[in-house]
């Protein structure tokens, strides 16, 4: 054994990563083995770890590992994304503090900049993802402007465009004056928000009047067109072909009438600016209305907006058109409004509706088939309650507009000649125009949106649209690929866009399911994020506690689709959210120390351990071995009672991990192997035991018997929680003493190649779990009596158990020296009817067939005892009438959160079990 007395999480983790990546473990090729693939949701090449990536990851890699032990060729692809705005945005950031813009370097020399950063800072993500253990296969790292995956998204685009499903027009867009660029709907993100709805009062042509309309952006009636009232409105009917003029331009503006005005809000008039507002502009194609657009790309006023506002910003423009307004005595008056005003996804600017010529996908044709493959079962979201979510954004989809202004980033592979206007698609840039041949042609300005690449990913990593024998070969044989793994954010930015691209391309599923993992939010609910300042850094717990701890505590919190809750208090509440992970891995690293110690001088096969090669050389489980040990060990007498439950309860742990696992429930997974068994079943209880039976054992042979046993549930146990937590169990497993300890190649093992373990019915016990949960009730009673009048160090004590049943005699008979040994007492006795002194304490088991009796007559001071019990029974009295006040408290239960209501009621429940003892107890005395 080499395990230090402390354990030191960065030496281990750091000299464990090493290997792994020196070695390129979780490397995958083509084999005969059923393929077992992930491809990673490509983080942005601007990213840094953040709370988010390490619980996305993480599952990702429990899945990974565990299925890799399980015998499949496991694949974890990883990647990143270009993430076009947020990259321009990162290199401008830096380029400005140097006061230049993009503009002063040109297009060409801007990307090489961004190129160059992309090569020095752009990996912080990947090394940051391994230093959390994920055991991608990282030699097949890619990039979604790689060479290979730039191809994939041309060859898309000319597909499309030719099938017609690519088109360009003007419409209005969400657009972001501070990126100068497009962005999709799903890239708004919305808040609500007070503002002013002013109402203005339009002048009537003809002179007899005026006619009143509200807006929240005054500023955009500098681009009013006409009048919009309801047909059925009678209040404007009198208005039909008139004239009504814009204030403050003096242009005169139609009188229409369309459904789409609503009679009931505001005066029932509606100002239409088709260039600045979507519904308008859909209105102004019904009525053949012209728009005319006032802002520039940058959010300036421009000269359609009249010589007195041109050159303002859209927000000093407001209040000088407010202003003016007010002069003219044409604000009739102003209202507090609630509306949602949507943000900028990257810069959080306010974003225009605002009309221009831009590339779009026609998305009905895609989502059809798209829709059908999730209705017949075909894709299976987990939780199930997001397809409906996904199923109802399918069949009310909208176009998705694709080009983006920007300069980093795939550009649209569209050309144009500038002598016949012919406009046509290419990979590469044509010598000459494919019509008229003239050399005057130029490229589309825009690039495409970053999403239009990242929907491709689970086919073009693999060398899509390559028809070379390695791209056939991998294809057919990792994809479809099987789980994907995210947040419910890019359900419709990313998840349902590849399941429509792989259909379309590749003509099937890109993966099988679905996990919808939850948000990691604070203390109040609210997602974590830089402009709140809640946010945790991983990087911070790595440094404090390991990978390992980080891990566990994540993996702990995170129930099937909900969310999970950090305290973010301070850095201590911070550091506080993974105790839980630094506490199981010291658990687990001092547990495993002791036992080796204490099995010093024996050591293992694996075939013991329940695994084997077969003749093709791989690892496979095998438990023949393992069971002729059990039963050689049974027939000479050593197989004990504790012996078989815990074996048997290791058994259904394992068990119960694959249907955690298949089922995405990580947190029923880890508790089961790691809380229920190692800790609880097998430190508390079982390890304690065999301290007992080590000191008691007959001979050397069962003293043989017990050291293997314990070392091969260790190892087990190891190989169950790689998964979850690997550095620390490659360290502790390398330690074990198996004398064939398999190597993937001459000098190196890993945990990671070995099997799973696997057990049948020959490993389970039910008996023996029974009457060990019988036993294991008794103990429990005896300490707690001892305890409750003072006596837990007091070994001189009598105890007697009272049964009604043979069986449950023998049972308590047969264990009656484990029983002493563990509870500490001289004495102990079973009888169907004993004769009981004057004084003692006794409790009864669940079951109420069998009771406890402690003798504790000269073992205290009865006296003294009842006035402390007194006293305790008035004070848990107090507070139980206090904890009921509160749960009567109308205030209370409408104002304070669930946990805080949940946690008063198991206060009452704690208070009355408590008072209930008590007044026992006061009675037996």
């Amino acid at each position: 054994m080499d395990l230090p007395k402390q354990y030191d999480s960065h030496k281990v983790e750091k000299k464990w990563l090493e290997t792994w990546l020196k070695n390129h473990i979780g490397k995958s090729n083509v084999s005969n083995k059923k393929p077992y693939c992930i491809v990673i949701p490509p983080p942005n090449v601007t990213d840094i770890l953040h709370m988010g990536h390490a619980l996305n990851n993480t599952l990702q890699d429990v899945l990974i590992r565990y299925k890799r032990m399980k015998g499949y060729e496991s694949l974890w692809l990883p990647g990143t994304d270009h993430a076009g705005i947020a990259t321009q945005n990162v290199i401008e950031k830096i380029i400005n503090k140097e006061g230049k813009s993009r503009h002063d370097y040109g297009r060409e020399k801007f990307v090489e900049l961004v190129w160059n950063w992309k090569k020095e800072k752009g990996g912080t993500i990947i090394k940051q993802l391994q230093e959390l253990g994920c055991q991608c296969d990282w030699d097949r790292e890619r990039f979604t402007m790689d060479e290979g995956l730039s191809d994939a998204v041309s060859e898309v685009f000319i597909r499309l465009y030719n099938e017609g499903l690519i088109y360009q027009g003007e419409y209005i867009v969400n657009w972001c004056p501070r990126c100068t660029s497009a962005i999709a709907n799903l890239e708004v993100e919305y808040e609500e928000t007070l503002v002013d709805l002013t109402y203005i009062k339009y002048p009537i042509k003809d002179g007899t009047g005026f006619v009143t309309v509200a807006t929240t952006r005054p500023e955009t009636m500098l681009g009013d067109v006409a009048v919009a009232f309801n047909p059925k409105d009678e209040r404007y009917k009198h208005l039909k072909g008139k004239k009504i003029m814009l204030p403050l331009i003096g242009r005169e503006l139609d009188v229409i009438y369309d459904d789409y005005v609503e009679m009931e809000f505001g005066t029932g008039a509606v100002k239409i600016t088709p260039a600045h507002d979507p519904n308008d502009f859909e209105i102004g194609l019904r009525h053949n209305l012209k728009p005319v657009n006032i802002l520039n790309p940058e959010g300036i006023l421009n000269e359609n907006a009249g010589q007195r506002y041109t050159g303002l910003d859209r927000f000093d423009a407001r209040k000088k058109v407010l202003n003016d307004l007010q002069e003219l005595g044409l604000i009739e008056k102003v209202e507090d409004y609630k509306t949602s005003i949507g943000h900028c996804y990257r810069c959080n600017s306010i974003v225009e509706p605002w009309l221009s010529r831009q590339w779009f996908v026609k998305m009905e044709p895609l989502a059809a088939e798209a829709i059908k493959v999730v209705r017949e079962g075909k894709i299976v979201f987990y939780p199930e309650r997001w397809t409906k979510v996904y199923l109802n954004w399918m069949e009310n989809i909208r176009d998705w507009c694709i080009s983006r202004q920007l300069w980093w980033g795939h550009r649209i592979p569209v050309y144009y000649c500038d002598d016949c206007n012919e406009i046509f698609v290419s990979k590469k840039k044509p010598k000459g125009c494919l019509k008229c041949g003239s050399l005057n042609i130029r490229q589309d300005e825009d690039v495409l949106d970053t999403w239009f690449s990242s929907w491709l990913w689970p086919f073009s990593t693999f060398g899509w649209p390559s028809e070379n024998e390695t791209t056939r070969n991998e294809l057919s044989y990792y994809y479809p690929t099987d789980s994907l793994i995210t947040a419910c954010e890019i359900i419709f930015f990313w998840v349902a866009r590849m399941i429509m691209a792989g259909l379309h391309f590749v003509k099937d599923i890109p993966f099988k399911e679905v996990h919808i993992h939850g948000t990691v939010r604070d203390e109040k609910h609210r997602k974590m994020s830089k402009s709140l300042g809640n946010g945790i850094d991983p990087l911070e717990i790595i440094e404090a506690y390991g990978a390992d701890a980080l891990r566990y505590a994540i993996l702990l919190n995170v129930s099937q689709g909900q969310d999970v809750i950090m305290d973010t208090r301070s850095r201590e509440a911070k550091l506080e959210n993974f105790t839980v992970g630094r506490n199981f891995c010291n658990k687990l690293y001092n547990a495993a120390r002791f036992l080796l110690m204490k099995c010093e001088g024996v050591s293992i096969i694996t075939e013991e351990s329940g695994y084997t090669r077969n003749e093709e050389g791989d690892l496979v489980n095998d438990n023949r071995k393992l069971i002729e040990f059990i039963n050689n060990a049974d027939q000479k007498g050593f197989l004990k009672l504790p012996d078989k439950w815990i074996l048997s309860v290791l058994s259904s742990s394992i068990n119960e991990i694959g249907r955690g696992l298949k089922s995405y429930r990580y947190d029923d997974a880890l508790r089961i192997i790691s809380q229920d068994f190692f800790w609880h079943s097998l430190c508390d209880w079982y390890i304690e035991i065999v301290k007992f039976r080590m000191s008691d054992a007959e001979n050397d042979e069962e003293k043989v018997f017990l050291k293997k046993f314990l070392t091969i549930l260790l190892e087990n146990t190891l190989r169950a929680l790689h998964p979850f937590i690997p550095f620390i169990t490659e360290e502790i497993w390398h330690n074990l003493p198996i004398e064939n300890r398999p190597e993937i190649k001459p000098g190196l093992s890993s945990i990671t190649y070995i099997p799973f373990p696997c057990f049948g019915n020959e490993t389970r016990y039910d008996t023996a779990e029974n009457d060990w949960s019988t036993i294991q009730e008794l103990i429990i009673l005896i300490r707690n009596l001892k305890a409750e009048v003072g006596l837990e160090g007091k070994k001189d004590l009598s105890v007697i158990i009272k049964y009604q049943e043979e069986k449950e005699g023998k049972l308590i008979k047969d264990n009656m020296h484990l029983i002493k040994d563990i509870v500490q007492i001289s004495e102990l006795n079973a009888d169907k009817s004993p004769i009981l002194p004057n004084v003692y304490i006794a409790d009864v088991s669940v079951n109420g067939k069998m009771e406890v009796i402690v003798l504790i007559e000269g073992k205290i001071d009865i006296e003294k005892e009842k006035t402390r019990l007194q006293k305790e029974l008035e004070r848990t009295g107090n507070l139980l009438q206090k904890t009921e006040k509160t749960l009567l408290n109308e205030a209370f239960l409408k104002n304070a959160r669930d946990e805080v209501i949940d946690r008063e009621k198991k206060l009452k429940i704690e208070f009355n079990d408590r008072l209930l003892k008590i007044r026992k107890l006061l009675l037996h005395l």
